[in-house]
Parts: structure tokens; sequence; C-alpha cells
């Protein structure tokens, strides 16, 4: 049985949504054949390369030519188009945003299940993190239908988040007692149990927060700590992905059986291709962000640092099954409810052989 959710109306502020009516709404989406179809696109973090190199560059020009120019389309990241990232679902069930990217991490505070594919300590690398999402998707597709009116079309992620430090370690096992900045609940959880402290820190004062000693540690992206300057104020940086980072893409259903057949079969086409550079990106990138930070010759896109790149051990491994099994995936059934056992048990727990139990 689901839980009872606040009306997706409550959740915004009403003076907002006559404002977004008008930003996000067009001249029609079928348009008519003489004048092209209008999108209005809400992409994903604005800045970083996700948005910059494939995001914002495939809605701008490539649309266009996978439609015989019959598509324009105008995208806008959604932290600088005024909106919270946990309104982007909401929002697409009312037809307010027609075509949105919600970050799940974000969702997954109000929709625990929606996030299963991200759980702390699930994906150690991209090539575990691809086999999860593939395993997931029919489920993540039935639940933002059912529940918010959207069709999934694509699935990204950024590159992996790791563990950055200011003194140095050897692996998990060596962070008890130690203050490690986290962004989540479930990173918080993890943490807790390797004998942590968790503090939530916003990325912007990551920074800061590590020169002033307010933490000896810190979880964020291999190539974000690096371009924010991580390099300056931490020694090492271990190898294993915590984290990810994974969003959605979608269409308010309305919107997008109201497009011409053979539009949408142009996008679907244009959007695989767009999915499968981003996951290449963020595979590039986290190498990369390891790699400059390091201070290696083929660094490409990073600035070079000086650190020691902590090497995934024997120990770790264990380690990091220990924790899915005995810490983050109970807690977040804890959280989420039988439903979440169940999708659990259903999609992703016989290929790792881990059963999550009932609360």
């Amino acid at each position: 049985m689901f839980r009872s959710r606040p009306s997706p109306k409550a959740l915004l502020p009403k003076a907002l949504l006559p404002l977004l009516a008008l930003l996000f709404s067009g001249p029609g989406l079928a348009g008519n054949t003489e004048s092209p179809i209008e999108l209005k696109v809400v992409g994903g973090l604005g800045g970083v390369s996700q948005y910059t190199r494939y995001e914002e560059p495939f809605w701008r020009r490539r649309v266009g030519e996978l439609t015989d120019g019959r598509v324009r389309a105008e995208i806008a990241p959604f932290d600088r188009a005024g909106l919270r990232a946990e309104e982007i679902l909401p929002l697409m069930r009312l037809g307010v945003v027609p075509f949105g990217t919600a970050l799940l991490a974000v969702v997954s505070s109000e929709e625990p299940e929606f996030n299963a594919v991200d759980l702390p300590a699930l994906n150690p690398d991209i090539g575990t993190l691809r086999d999860t999402v593939q395993r997931y998707r029919p489920h993540l597709r039935n639940l933002l239908l059912e529940r918010y009116n959207v069709e999934l079309l694509s699935v990204y992620t950024y590159p992996a988040q790791v563990i950055w430090c200011s003194r140095p370690f050897t692996g998990l096992g060596d962070l008890a007692g130690r203050r490690i900045r986290t962004s989540s609940v479930g990173q918080a959880e993890m943490v807790e149990a390797l004998g942590a402290t968790s503090v939530v820190i916003p990325f912007a004062e990551i920074v800061n927060a590590m020169r002033a000693g307010v933490v000896e540690c810190a979880i964020t992206g291999t190539m974000s700590g690096n371009s924010i300057g991580l390099t300056a104020v931490t020694t090492h940086v271990h190898a294993m992905a915590i984290t990810w980072g994974v969003s959605v893409f979608g269409a308010n259903a309305q919107a997008w059986h109201a497009l011409p057949e053979a539009v949408r079969s142009g996008i679907r086409s244009g959007l695989a291709e767009l999915e499968t550079a981003i996951w290449n990106g963020a595979d590039r990138e986290t190498g990369d962000g390891l790699r400059c930070s390091a201070g290696h010759a083929d660094c490409s896109d990073g600035r070079p640092g000086h650190m020691t790149v902590v090497p995934v051990s024997p120990g770790d491994i264990q380690r990091r099954r220990q924790l899915l099994t005995s810490t983050v995936l109970p807690r977040w059934v804890e959280r989420c409810g039988d439903e979440c056992a169940d999708a659990w048990n259903a999609y992703l727990g016989p290929s790792l052989g881990i059963s999550a139990r009932h609360p």
C-alpha cells in the first residue's frame, strides 16, 4: 500500500504556479504544419558538464536536426529557473513543467523507493551502476507513470562521489572517529556505521569547512571536488565510489503523447544517444578527476594536484558489502516500507544475493 502523499499543489507556493505556467507554456505542443513545435525543458544542475556539454547542446541544436526542423526547444537548468529540485516531479505531474530532469537523491526525501539504484555502498564502480540501473529501470518507469504521470525517457548519472580526507588513510577501516561531510541520509547512516561523525555541509562550503577543521573528510565527486579546489586542503582520496548522483529525464504523459509519432521517435532516438554520451562522460570524468588530483600526466580537464589516490583493497570490498547489508539496506527499508522491500527483492536482490527484510 502506498503512503499518503501531499497534493502536488500543496508542495508549491500558490503565487508560483501562474508564473511557472507562463514560463513553461508554449504555443501548443502539437504546433501546426507551418510553425515549429516549441518545447520547454528543465535540465539538471547548471554549471556542470552534464548540463553544459550534453543536455543544453542536445536540446538547443541536436533535437532540431533529429526532427528535420519540426521541433525548437529551450532549456534551462532547474537551479537557474527559480525551481527547487524537489518540485520538479510535482510540477511535471501538473503539466506546468512538460519536460524535466529530476535528481533521484532529492526525490528520495519524499519517495525513497526511487533511489534504490544509488544507495550508498551499492555501486562501487560504474559497471555495477549500469547493471543496477538496467535491472531497476522497468520499476522506475512504472513508478514515474503511476505516481507522477511522467513518461521515463532517459536515465543519467553524474561522476562518482568518493571520500576525500585531509590526513592519510588506507581504506574504509581508517575512518572511525573522523568528521565527514555528507549530503544525504543514506550517506550519513553509512558514515556513522564506520564509527565516524556525519556533518551535513552544502557543496559550496566544503573547502572552507575543510580549511577551518569543521570536517576532516568529505564525500563528493571526483571531478567536482577537484574543480572546487579540494586538492589544496586534502591529501588522500579513495578510489571507491560511495554514491553517484542518478537522475531521470521524462515528460508529462499528456505533453509527450500530444507530439506527432515521428517527432517522438526522433527525440527517443536522440535521447538514447544522449544517455550513452552522459554515462561515458561520467565514467571518463570519474577517472580524470582522480588522475588530475594525483598529478598524473594524462590529466585532461581538471586541476593538477599532488594527492594520494587510495586504492580499493580486499578489506574495503568486504566492508562495503557489510555496510550495505547491515546498515544501508535495512535503514532504507525502514524509511521506505514494505513496497521497497518487495521492489528490492524483485529487481535487485537476486543478482546481488542480498534480500531485503520487511520492516
